[in-house]
C-alpha cells in the first residue's frame, strides 16, 4: 500500500470527523418536530409544538401548516431572521427546494423538512455539548484490497426501488443504474443514485452490520477519476447520520444492495 494512498484516506477520515462537529452539523442537531395541521407554536414554553432551548423566549410566534405549505408568523416586536433577512412573516421553503428557508434565532437554526407527504421542522442548537464531547469516529484499518474497479450501467429508465427509512416505513425512490465489480472472483452489483454533481451514491449493507458496523448499513460515494475510471473504495464507507443523532431522517440500503461478504473496511460503529 502506498503511503500517499494511506495519507489520502486518513485526511479524508479526519475531515469526516470534523464535519459532523461543525456549526449546524449533525452533532448540533437537537430536535425534529412533525407539524400538525393549523398552528404550531414556536418558543421555549413546554407547551410549544416546536420547542426551542430554554434560553430563548417562551413565545415567538407560530408556523401554520395547511397540508401543502408552511408559513411563519411572529409577533411584530419579535422579528426573526429568515435567510439572514429580518421579518415577521414568511412562506417557508422546505429543505427539498432549491432555496430552503433557514430560520435563525441567535445560535439556533431551523428549517422545514419534507419527507413524502409529511412536513416537519429540524432544529440545530450550536450550544449542544455533543459537538465537542461525542467520541471520535472509528474505522477499520486501511486495506487497499477493498478499493475495487467498477463499471457503471445505467437503466434504460430509472427503476423504482424500495428503501427502508428510520421510521420503519419503506419509501419508493428511482434508481438510475448499477455499479458492477468483482470481489474474490465473484461478480456483484450495487444499485446507485446519480447525484446532481454526477457522483454515484451507494447505500449498502454486509454481514459486519450485525456487530461491527452500523446495523442498517453504510453509505459510500464511488470515485470517478479524470480518465473516467470508476472505483468503489470501501475504505471510504461511512455511517449514515442516524449513527450520530436521533433527529436525522436516514434512508437505508435496499434489499438488493445486501452483500454476502464482510466489508471489513471503512467506518465501524460504537453503539453510543
Amino acid at each position: 500500500m502506498t503511503n500517499t494512498y494511506q495519507q489520502t484516506i486518513n485526511e479524508w477520515r479526519k475531515e469526516r470527523n470534523e464535519t459532523i462537529r461543525k456549526e449546524n452539523g449533525w452533532l448540533a442537531l437537537a430536535g425534529l418536530y412533525w407539524l400538525k395541521l393549523g398552528k404550531n407554536l414556536l418558543g421555549s414554553d413546554p407547551k410549544s409544538e416546536i420547542l426551542l432551548p430554554e434560553r430563548l423566549p417562551a413565545n415567538i410566534g407560530h408556523l401554520e401548516y395547511n397540508g401543502r405549505s408552511v408559513s411563519l408568523r411572529t409577533d411584530p416586536a419579535k422579528k426573526i431572521k429568515v435567510n439572514s433577512t429580518e421579518t415577521d412573516f414568511a412562506i417557508l421553503q422546505p429543505d427539498t427546494s432549491d432555496d430552503p428557508s433557514y430560520i435563525q434565532l441567535e445560535d439556533v437554526q431551523l428549517v422545514v423538512i419534507q419527507r413524502g407527504n409529511k412536513f416537519g421542522v429540524r432544529l440545530w442548537d450550536n450550544q449542544r455539548k455533543e459537538r465537542q464531547s461525542f467520541p471520535a469516529r472509528t474505522w477499520f484499518d486501511i486495506n487497499e484490497d477493498f478499493r475495487l474497479p467498477a463499471t457503471y450501467t445505467p437503466y434504460d429508465r430509472p427503476k423504482m426501488s424500495y428503501f427502508p427509512g428510520v421510521t420503519g416505513e419503506k419509501s419508493e425512490f428511482p434508481v438510475d443504474g448499477y455499479l458492477s465489480f468483482q470481489f474474490n472472483n465473484k461478480d456483484y452489483q450495487l444499485d446507485i443514485n446519480k447525484e446532481d454533481d454526477g457522483t454515484f451514491f451507494i447505500r449498502f449493507s454486509d454481514p459486519t452490520s450485525q456487530d461491527e458496523t452500523y446495523p442498517t448499513g453504510r453509505y459510500l460515494v464511488a470515485e470517478v477519476e479524470a480518465d473516467g475510471k470508476i472505483f468503489i473504495d470501501f475504505n471510504k464507507a461511512y455511517c449514515p447520520p442516524c449513527a450520530f443523532t436521533d433527529f436525522a431522517t436516514c434512508v437505508f440500503a435496499p434489499e438488493q444492495n445486501r452483500l454476502d461478504f464482510k466489508v471489513t473496511a471503512g467506518e465501524t460503529y460504537q453503539h453510543h
